[in-house]
């Protein structure tokens, strides 16, 4: 069973990737992994930590053992650039190029096994649908003990309270108090002419 990992964006250029994986091609995993740790390459820290992410997957989404591997694919793909500027003599500049690459690796057993297979969660199971009876057997059907209850009658002593309009005293504002009413009942009775000779006006 094939097993991928990849790494990438890696801020090193592939040229010296390429000179790492090289090394490390159709190894065994641990034939490889102590290939890169006596190796003095910076590039072999990211390809280390690559192959372990690989040998993980295997173990731990396909059952599979860390014995049984080799390295059957690893390459490196040129990624993106970053554009720079290096100052030259005479207030010139010259452009950089800063690459990056894609690292893919893949693994595969040395004797094949069969992968388990993984256990499928299992459906809810479906509701069954309610049989909605006709209008005529809900009206003929007897109702229950708490609808009958509602529709009891009211006591005699809160029939007189049912008609009645239920007032909140601090809905009235100070305009509609009684005594402002009248007041302003008062004023609009005055004439035309009281209010032109009024003390407040000019």
């Amino acid at each position: 069973m094939l097993v991928n990992a990849k790494l990438r964006y890696l801020r090193m250029s592939p040229k010296k990737v390429r000179l790492v994986i090289n090394l490390i091609r159709g190894l065994k995993v641990e034939e490889a992994i102590n290939q890169l740790n006596f190796l003095n390459k910076l590039a072999k820290r990211p390809v280390l930590k690559l192959l372990n992410s690989a040998i993980s997957n295997a173990e731990n989404n396909f059952s599979l053992k860390r014995n049984n591997l080799f390295i059957k694919e690893i390459r490196v793909d040129e990624a993106g650039r970053l554009k720079r500027w290096q100052p030259k003599a005479h207030g010139r500049a010259t452009p950089i190029h800063k690459k990056m690459s894609h690292v893919i690796i893949v693994l595969d057993e040395l004797v094949p096994t069969k992968a388990k297979a993984k256990l499928k969660a299992k459906a809810p199971k479906a509701v069954k649908p309610l049989k909605v009876s006709s209008l005529e057997e809900i009206k003929k059907a007897p109702l229950s003990e708490k609808v009958q209850a509602k529709k009891e009658s009211v006591p005699k002593e809160h029939e007189k309270e049912i008609d009645k309009e239920i007032v909140d005293v601090r809905m009235e504002g100070k305009h509609r108090h009684k005594q402002q009413e009248e007041k302003r009942l008062m004023k609009k009775s005055k004439g035309f002419i009281k209010k032109i000779f009024s003390r407040k006006a000019g």
